[in-house]
């Protein structure tokens, strides 16, 4: 590449210098009497969690450092695109990052963020769940440490099914003898051209034995495992069980049509429970849960997680204080708030046998289970084209053709890899 003009380079300096101007004097840097304030930026937070953790962490330093909890925006886009763009200004206004779970690998290669080494590292990796951890990691170092995580149920009606499916085949088949009976028969799951199509394409090849890219990130995989897994959604897709909005829902519609009363079935994540709970209390009465549905009888199914991941920013001015204070955030007493009164799911395994914990998720076993032989989102630094050429490709599910849709994603995901062609 050749030299970039002089003046362009200071057009880009004054530009990162007014950024960086702006954020402090939105944000503060250090507080009063020479307590440096430490900038955390994570998801809007309603139920008030994220602010007590942050709190708890301000009185527990002792008068070290303060915590201010930065809210991003609502949209997981939109608060990629807000860090990015700040990192990419080296914003020394920011120190702990939360982060999707599937940005990791693409901050940790472009170095905005620090690797987890030493005790920091111990402490973060000591009592967490395994499958978490690993979308803390790239190359095989940690540059972050998992907040909470998130996995699938199958959510059922027992009036209806009195013993939930074990596969999908026997999903479908549940559905259609329903349908022909004139009996609410829909299996509700995300459908739509988005994240949550991927979500699912990854879950069945995972299930399946398969995987969407290579051990090392460089190519894909796919093969016969996501040929399966395209069926299985072609078939879906074909069968009474499609809801007919199917290629437009995603989880809240899900929810809704669930609540409605017209499916049997639903794949989704642990909120569904308690809004079943406020908004059909009759319905609730019957509403059950069970493992996310295997693709072969013999093999765990291994559903995809989310969750959010706790980095220390490259350029913060206190990273000591704020790899201390992300520990903190995320410590037991903390994670245990989030989840019983956010709806988040812990990483720290010990939770799992919490009493409190226990009563407000009593599926817990399940969640517990699905995490500890999940599956993650393939870990990459172009995640982001990666995903969108699946949904692309596999939208709307009854247009898919199994062994070409998986050709073209193949295909797609190569030209992604390296940096090549048009994504859709």
């Amino acid at each position: 590449m050749g030299r970039r003009p002089e003046g362009a380079r200071r057009t880009r300096a004054l530009v990162a210098l007014t950024l960086l101007a702006s954020a402090l004097a939105a944000c503060g840097g250090d507080g009063g009497g020479g307590r440096p304030t430490l900038n955390w930026y994570n998801f809007p937070d309603d139920s008030g969690a994220l602010q007590k953790a942050a709190d708890r962490c301000t009185e527990a330093s002792g008068g070290r450092y303060r915590i201010s909890y930065r809210k991003l925006p609502r949209g997981a886009d939109g608060q990629r695109q807000q860090l990015v763009r700040r990192l990419a200004a080296e914003d020394e206004s920011m120190d702990i990052l939360g982060l999707d779970v599937t940005w990791t690998a693409e901050f940790a290669e472009a170095r905005w963020i620090r690797e987890w080494t030493g005790g920091a590292k111990r402490r973060a990796t000591e009592g967490t769940l395994r499958v978490p951890l690993q979308t803390a990691t790239w190359k095989g170092r940690l540059y972050a440490v998992p907040y909470n995580t998130n996995t699938q149920l199958l959510w059922y009606r027992k009036d209806l099914v009195p013993t939930p499916p074990k596969t999908w085949s026997e999903m479908l088949d549940v559905s259609r003898d329903l349908a022909r009976r004139g009996e609410p028969h829909y299996v509700e799951i995300q459908g739509a051209q988005y994240e949550g199509l991927t979500v699912w394409f990854n879950t069945l090849v995972n299930s399946a034995g398969g995987s969407i890219l290579n051990p090392s990130a460089t190519g894909p995989s796919l093969g016969p495992p996501a040929v399966r897994a395209a069926s299985i959604m072609r078939e879906l897709a074909d069968s009474p069980a499609a809801d007919p909005s199917l290629p437009n829902q995603m989880e809240d519609q899900n929810r809704l049509a669930m609540e409605s009363g017209t499916a049997a079935f639903e794949l989704n994540y642990p909120f569904v429970y308690p809004s079943m709970k406020a908004n059909n209390p009759r319905l609730f009465e019957s509403f059950h849960w069970a493992p996310y549905p295997r693709v072969d009888a013999d093999r765990p199914a291994r559903p995809t997680i989310g969750g959010i991941d706790l980095a220390v920013s490259a350029h913060s001015r206190h990273p000591d204080l704020a790899f201390e204070a992300a520990l903190c955030l995320r410590d037991r007493e903390n994670q245990l708030t989030a989840a019983l009164e956010g709806g988040l799911p812990p990483t720290l395994r010990a939770l799992y046998d919490e009493p409190a914990f226990m009563k407000e998720y009593p599926f817990s076993r399940e969640v517990l289970a699905a995490l500890e032989s999940a599956s993650v989102r393939p870990l990459t630094p172009a995640y982001q084209n990666v995903s969108i050429v699946i949904a692309h490709t596999l939208s709307p599910p009854s247009a898919i053709r199994p062994e070409k849709a998986v050709d073209t994603i193949g295909e797609q995901i190569g030209d992604a890899l390296r940096s090549e062609g048009v994504i859709p």
